[in-house]
């Protein structure tokens, strides 16, 4: 059984578990639907952007125009070459992107990235490929030491009826503590003051949208409760709905009301990310006087290419495929539309993904430390060798054929 069949047959117990629940004893404060588009967090409003949606004001207000100011807040990425660096979902197989960035790392040709983001299970992976090759040790270790007990353990059938999810990921947040540091935390907002950008994208369960958190700017804000929150974040962008529990991020109205909003998995609306596609890229390219062709380095943790398995004919076999295939195509679409935005934009793509040779996933368990351990050291290979990244041309771009 797959990865991705293992978790959607637990999403689909939980569905089962809500049809014959009457009520939740989980106690919530949602935001009024009048003012959701109004809200702060941390006291801020300009930490984070909704994903599906960039207004004129905020396009404007990425770039100050002060030269004075711009040489202040961005000094390390102007007059410079510009490389950027997405990286998908994919649950235990984004121990294949893990791979990849080690292995660059050994070959000797990875480089500073200007910009990372991440979805999911890249939203963990993300800080640690922003901060370089320091922490490749520790990127390694979490994705060839890590099993089912680290992110979660399973709920009794009571406490699905009455609860919010199939399982509980208190250990998951314990490793967060453990691996997501406030020095860690400190050196992330240092890279932000260069103008270095850190994304992750979650999915606003009761508005139904993407959000974009600037990572950077939250590590940079001193507020007490800047690293809680950014935990907060990478849980929300790897919580599957109905398999994990949501994060419940404490947001204020303009009054002074406290709210919650519920978050969830940012791949319940895009597999992955690169920037808006409203951005005015040639006024940024002219602004930073970027060196060169900047190139965007996407990280598709998934294989891209169908695989037939015929099919039992039960419910929970048959949602499993229909959510796996739903993911798969997701992925491909979004593939699809970073490579016209950057050819839009003139940026170069190179994206890589899991290929047929890779090792097969027999595992039972979401995440099965031999089964990744495998995956890693296939990736790290693969970097190792030059032989992990594609030059994506939009108009020779194919990723659906057998």
């Amino acid at each position: 059984m797959s990865t991705t069949t293992a978790t959607y047959r637990a999403l689909l117990l939980f569905t089962c578990c809500v049809m014959l629940s009457a009520c939740s004893a989980i106690l919530r404060n949602p935001v009024p639907a009048d003012q959701y588009t109004q809200v702060s967090v941390l006291g801020r409003q300009d930490l984070r952007i909704w994903g599906d949606h960039q207004s004129d004001g905020q396009q404007a207000s990425m770039l100050p125009s002060d030269p004075e100011a711009l040489q202040r807040d961005f000094s390390g990425i102007m007059h410079t070459e510009h490389n950027y660096l997405a990286i998908s979902g994919g649950g235990a197989d984004g121990a294949y992107g893990a791979g990849v960035l080690v292995g660059w790392s050994a070959l000797g040709t990875r480089p500073q990235f200007t910009m990372v983001t991440g979805v999911s299970t890249g939203a963990l992976t993300a800080p640690f490929a922003f901060l370089g090759e320091k922490y490749d040790d520790q990127l390694k270790l979490l994705y060839t030491t890590l099993d089912s007990s680290r992110i979660f353990f399973r709920r009794g059938v009571f406490s699905i009826i009455r609860g919010d999810s199939v399982t509980d990921n208190a250990p998951l947040m314990a490793m967060l503590q453990e691996y997501v540091t406030d020095e860690m935390i400190a050196e992330i907002a240092a890279e932000y003051r260069k103008g270095r950008i850190l994304s992750i994208a979650t999915t606003d369960l009761d508005a139904g949208r993407p959000v974009i958190w600037n990572i950077g700017r939250i590590a940079n804000s001193d507020h007490p409760d800047a690293g809680k929150l950014i935990r907060q974040i990478l849980l929300a962008s790897a919580s599957i709905p109905g398999v994990f529990p949501p994060a419940y991020i404490k947001v204020q109205t303009p009054d002074g009301q406290t709210y919650d909003e519920m978050h969830v998995d940012g791949g319940t609306s895009a597999q992955m990310f690169l920037y808006p596609t409203r951005t005015n890229f040639s006024k940024l390219h002219q602004q930073l006087d970027i060196k060169g062709t900047p190139t965007a380095y996407v990280i598709r943790n998934s294989r891209l290419q169908p695989a037939y398995k015929p099919v039992k004919a039960r419910l929970t076999n048959i949602g499993a495929r229909s959510v796996e295939s739903l993911i798969r195509t997701q992925g491909i679409g979004d593939a699809f539309r970073i490579a016209a935005i950057t050819q839009r934009d003139g940026v170069d793509l190179e994206l890589t993904w899991i290929p047929g040779t890779a090792p097969a996933d027999p595992a039972e368990e979401l995440f099965d430390p031999s089964y990744m351990s495998a995956l890693f050291e296939f990736g790290y290979r693969r970097a190792l060798n030059g032989e992990a990244w594609t030059k994506v041309d939009l108009n020779a771009l194919n990723l659906q054929g057998p």
